[in-house]
């Protein structure tokens, strides 16, 4: 249940806005903080 509720967030995260692969690169990192304080 909680790798599907990180797996859907980090999805979200990349689809918001990454336009460029600097965006990519941004989400990516905004994705593994999100899924780090899901975990603590």
């Amino acid at each position: 249940m909680v790798k599907r509720i990180l797996c859907l967030i980090a999805a979200a995260v990349f689809l918001a806005g990454c336009n460029t692969v600097q965006g990519i690169g941004k989400d990516i990192e905004k994705g593994g903080e999100a899924i780090q304080k899901a975990v603590k």
